[in-house]
């Protein structure tokens, strides 16, 4: 490997804030990018896998701090990444994760309420921590900016609208401020993941029957594992990818490529 391209695998001197760390697609890219030399500001709502995280994280020699933040309070995260800033110095690097699926069932049972809970949590999180880091970044004129995203909107996904909904904001979100920040040198992308095999979708793939369905429609033949979005997380947030911006980059195994995406919707109906 040359000096060249050891620089551009590397995340050494750059500060990565990770929203959702504490488990699942968070921890995983969290680790990856220490592992890659970036220092970390983590958030999650819970303590205990929060601090596991951050205590990973050390182990490779890089300063991880653990922020403990319900990322649907615009306030809290405003503290959190005023503490990150204070304590870590200017990001380089958002990884907007958090997120989960609060409401499965038919279109017109769910609530006004269920609703705004799913828009909240899934892609109001992602707005507040953006209008708060895009100053900072924008005015240093660079830095990387990546929403997790899903094939979920992307396409249609039965019973599980609110969720979809809010994930299609967060690639629209992401493509507007692709373009709007890319004059200043902040890249803006997100990842499209497919089914992940994490806590938060053991209601699917560990159900019988349904995981059987949904494994028919991914050509792969099996769910991604969080370690399968690393690569990219740190390839998105380097210099390798410095002139990539507004990019929703699909990682699902072949799923919405099959059948023009149709087979994953019947196979994700409940």
């Amino acid at each position: 490997m040359t000096e060249r391209q050891a620089t551009h695998l590397t995340l050494a001197g750059k500060t990565a804030l990770v929203t959702g760390a504490s488990r699942g697609i968070g921890r995983a890219i969290a680790l990856g990018f220490a592992e890659a030399g970036a220092d970390l500001a983590l958030i999650a709502r819970g303590t205990e896998g929060l601090e596991a995280t951050a205590a990973a994280a050390s182990e490779f020699g890089v300063r991880a701090l653990p922020l403990v933040c319900d990322i649907e309070d615009p306030e809290q995260i405003e503290v959190s990444i005023g503490r990150a800033a204070a304590e870590l110095g200017p990001l380089d690097i958002v990884v907007n994760n958090a997120g989960g699926i609060t409401y499965a069932g038919p279109f017109h049972e769910a609530s006004a309420a269920q609703w705004h809970r799913e828009l909240r949590l899934n892609f109001e999180s992602v707005l507040h921590v953006c209008r708060l880091v895009g100053p900072g970044l924008t005015e240093r004129g660079r830095g990387s900016v990546i929403n997790i995203a899903s094939i979920g909107g992307k396409a249609g996904l039965p019973y599980y609208a609110p969720y979809a909904v809010s994930k299609a904001a967060v690639t629209a979100l992401t493509h507007s401020l692709a373009a709007e920040w890319a004059a200043s040198g902040v890249r803006v992308n997100a990842i499209t993941a497919g089914w992940v095999e994490t806590d938060l979708t053991q209601p699917l793939v560990g159900t019988r029957g349904l995981s059987d369905r949904l494994l028919e429609v991914i050509p792969a033949g099996r769910y991604a594992t969080p370690e399968d979005l690393v690569g990219l997380a740190v390839y998105l947030a380097g210099d390798s990818s410095r002139f990539m911006t507004g990019s929703a980059v699909v990682i699902d195994g072949g799923a919405s490529s099959f059948y023009g995406g149709a087979a994953m919707l019947h196979g994700s109906a409940a």
